[in-house]
């Protein structure tokens, strides 16, 4: 008999969500940076072990919303929570527990899941701070609790063995051999997206959005692969571009490099920059722009 569940990822912005769940499913299927609320969409990574599956729920960070789009991510993970079999609750090592912290621990006592606690990091943080941080989580009585450094991959097994051993008796959701439920569009956009987010300085990571408008493959095998790079300001347009196209060129050739190894073909990006004002507090800019 087969079993499987969903267990979604949950915590403040900036804990290493994304890249948790990468380790453990142990393929990129999340775009990662050192830029808080990175994660916009919900994102499955399957893992397939023997007679068990887990699908790992990425969610965005909870947290204070500012805008329609926050108000937006926090429902997604809201609604996320409500749907799962468990939840994984990251905490980073290397910093103390905080109000937003304890904000997602009392979303996640309120809920009927079981939950259990990645403290992560734990490669930039003290054997001091990780075992306060452990002590101190220990006290909002959850299933359990394990200290890991996802960078590094290390105490992952831990956190397999306590979700295989939750999950219930069911069909698996997704074939043996799919890591990732992203359709190519969304794939390519978010890594697209990901390519700007170290490039850039103050708001300009945060009104950035990107939408994949086309992904066709040539006669001659090649793969096109077009987008529109949405920014809020027209200020803001010429920063995207960068001086004499630098920083769209240098963004479509990383962006292309690490299509081609996902596609297995030759890939050509061509990236449009486009002004969409105030795109994030607009329900109906929101909706267009896929969020």
């Amino acid at each position: 008999m087969t079993r499987s569940g969903f267990v979604a990822v949950v915590g403040r912005p900036n804990v290493g969500k994304s890249t948790l769940v990468n380790s453990l499913v142990g393929t990129k299927v999340a775009i990662t940076s050192s830029r808080p609320q990175t994660t916009r969409n919900t994102v499955r990574g399957v893992l397939t072990r023997g007679d068990a599956q887990l699908v790992f729920v990425d969610t965005p960070g909870l947290h204070k919303p500012r805008t329609a789009l926050g108000e937006r991510l926090n429902r997604l993970v809201h609604g996320t929570l409500a749907e799962t079999d468990g939840a994984l609750f990251v905490l980073d090592a290397s910093q103390r527990i905080g109000p937003g912290d304890r904000l997602v621990a009392e979303r996640l006592a309120a809920s009927s899941a079981p939950v259990v606690v990645a403290v992560n990091k734990v490669d930039k943080a003290t054997r001091e701070q990780v075992v306060e941080q452990l002590a101190e989580a220990a006290e909002w009585d959850f299933a359990g609790y394990v200290p890991v450094s996802a960078l590094h991959g290390e105490g992952l097994e831990p956190i397999l063995s306590e979700f295989l051993d939750l999950v219930p008796e069911g069909p698996f959701f997704f074939p043996p051999d799919v890591t990732s439920d992203q359709a190519d569009e969304q794939l390519a956009a978010e890594l697209i997206r990901e390519k700007f987010l170290e490039r850039l300085r103050d708001e300009l990571p945060h009104s950035l959005a990107v939408v994949v408008d086309e992904i066709e493959t040539r006669q001659s095998g090649l793969v096109y692969v077009g987008a529109s790079i949405f920014v809020e300001k027209t200020s803001h347009k010429g920063m995207v571009i960068g001086k004499g196209g630098a920083l769209l060129r240098a963004v479509g050739t990383e962006a292309r490099e690490e299509l081609e190894r996902l596609f297995g073909a030759q890939v050509f990006v061509e990236l449009r920059v486009k002004v969409e004002a105030d795109w994030q507090r607009r329900d109906h800019a929101l909706d267009r722009l896929g969020y």
